[in-house]
C-alpha cells in the first residue's frame, strides 16, 4: 500500500512540522508507517461495513476503525 504514495508529500508534511531537511530514507519511512496505518484502517472500515451489511463504506466506518486502533494502541 505504501507504494501508493510519492515521497513529495511524505518529506513536505515532516517539514511542515519542523525547519529540517528530510532524508530520502526519513521519507520511505513515513510512507511505509503511513502505508500499514491506512491499510489497518481500511481494513477495519470494510469490516464495519460488511458488519451492517452495507456494499459502501462511509466517513463513519473509517472514523471508527481509525479509533478502535487507536484505543489499541497501533
Amino acid at each position: 500500500m505504501a507504494e501508493e504514495f510519492t515521497l513529495t508529500p511524505m518529506r513536505r508534511l515532516l517539514r511542515k512540522r519542523g525547519d529540517l531537511r528530510v532524508s530520502a530514507s526519513a521519507a520511505e519511512e513515513l510512507r511505509q508507517a503511513i502505508g500499514e496505518y491506512g491499510t489497518k484502517v481500511a481494513e477495519g472500515a470494510i469490516s464495519n461495513a460488511q458488519k451492517e451489511g452495507r456494499k459502501t463504506v462511509l466517513d463513519r466506518d473509517v472514523r471508527e476503525a481509525a479509533r478502535q486502533l487507536s484505543e489499541k494502541g497501533a
